[in-house]
């Protein structure tokens, strides 16, 4: 008997939900929200699906929110609150306003040390050309607020519209702190105008809190470490810290969420009562790839999943179908193609690792594919699907 062939690989749902505050119970909220939409939408529930929640509506029912006075109570505990170098912010009013606001109402003074031409992810602060026609190595050479006004002169962000030298010179001095502003990309330039830094770099903190040390810094913190404990009863993140928050109004963030690991556990266990189905889950922030136009690099949390299950550990092991037509079984065509290519993947290894047939596929982490498609399905606006629903992820070219 002629088995069903599918027609449909990956298919990417948002679900709609209730909006959700704090003290929500996410997980129930979660899994009635998904059986609705199968109910309405006429689709069912299979094994391996996945779900995904984004930390937003995470950290929201957490009610894991600080305030700037919190942040700034902590700085000056953690840093005297003297002059403190604040280096390799990303260039955001989302992201990193109102840390530095807090920051700056823990100090006296703050030297600004701002990487260029761009930051960790890629918002501009001067193209790379105007470096080129000025003679200046990003690499090697350091400038002062007025040598760069000198060279470049103003940069508003091609997408914002704002000034983030000017900026950000405003939230220092607005806290009530001096500011001095410089521009370098190496760590150790902090240390000539002082000994106490705050480096605020997402994926390279590790080295660069290790350069500092080995260059004689006294005291060393990246955002991860403040906040990393509750401060007046704040909301907190034991291994982010400030790293992930976003803006939640003029005096308060939202931080990364903490402990999802009960939850995701919790969500696959709901749907597997209810329908007998065993499905992955996870928590995603930001996606993992970069925006052409802009040279954005999206990812500006600290990891993509903070939380998942156990099935989505792991890399994809699959092979290259454009390879296998074009190199092994260039010779076939039709039916006979489909038939040596099927066997192909029925019979491959658990480990292509080295495969020439498996080059060109995507060495990634699953969770941070899964959760970039997520994140593209879900946006950050107003689509108001909080919960996607991943179908076909796991099918290759053979399921049925």
């Amino acid at each position: 008997m002629k088995t069903h062939e599918r027609r449909v690989g990956t298919v990417s749902r948002g679900i709609r939900c209730p909006i959700i505050r704090e003290g929500d119970n996410l997980a129930e909220i979660t899994v009635k929200s998904i059986l609705e939409a199968a109910q309405d939408e006429g689709f069912e529930l299979r094994d391996r699906d996945v779900v995904a929640v984004t930390e937003s509506v995470v950290a929201r029912s957490q009610g894991n929110y600080a305030g700037v006075a919190d942040i700034s109570a902590d700085v000056k505990a953690k840093t005297g609150g003297g002059t403190v170098g604040v280096i390799f912010p990303i260039l955001s009013r989302n992201r990193f306003a109102i840390c530095l606001r807090g920051i700056a109402g823990g100090c006296r003074k703050i030297v600004l040390m701002l990487s260029y031409p761009s930051d960790e992810v890629g918002n501009s602060l001067v193209s790379i050309d105007a470096l080129d026609n000025a003679g200046i190595n990003p690499y090697s050479d350091t400038l002062s607020e007025s040598r760069y006004r000198e060279l470049f002169g103003s940069n508003p962000h091609e997408f914002t519209g704002v000034d983030y030298v000017s900026y950000y010179r405003g939230i220092i001095e607005e806290s009530g702190a001096e500011a001095e502003i410089i521009f370098s990309n190496r760590p150790e330039t902090i240390l000539g105008y002082t000994d106490t830094v705050i480096t605020c770099d997402i994926h390279t903190r590790a080295r660069t809190k290790r350069i500092l040390r080995e260059k004689g810094a006294a005291t060393v913190l990246g955002l991860d470490d403040i906040l990393n404990a509750p401060v007046n009863g704040s909301g907190y993140n034991s291994k982010y810290g400030l790293l992930g928050s976003n803006k939640a109004s003029e005096d308060k963030v939202k931080l990364f969420p903490e402990d999802c690991r009960p939850l995701v556990l919790d969500i696959q266990k709901r749907l597997l009562d209810a329908c007998g189905r065993k499905v992955e889950v996870m928590v995603y922030g930001d996606g993992a790839f970069k925006d052409p136009q802009g040279k954005i690099w999206e990812l500006a949390d600290p990891v993509v999943s903070p939380a998942f299950t156990d099935g989505l550990r792991g890399t994809p092991n699959e092979l290259k179908i454009k390879y296998l037509a074009d190199n092994e079984f260039a010779s076939l065509s039709g039916d006979a193609l489909k038939e040596a290519i099927s066997g192909s993947i029925r019979a491959k290894a658990a480990d292509l690792k080295g495969d020439m047939a498996s080059e060109g596929t995507t060495p990634r982490q699953l969770t941070d594919l899964i959760g970039s498609l997520c994140d593209l399905t879900s946006g950050s606006g107003d689509k108001g699907t909080p919960v996607i629903l991943i179908q076909g992820y796991f099918d290759n070219y053979t399921s049925e």
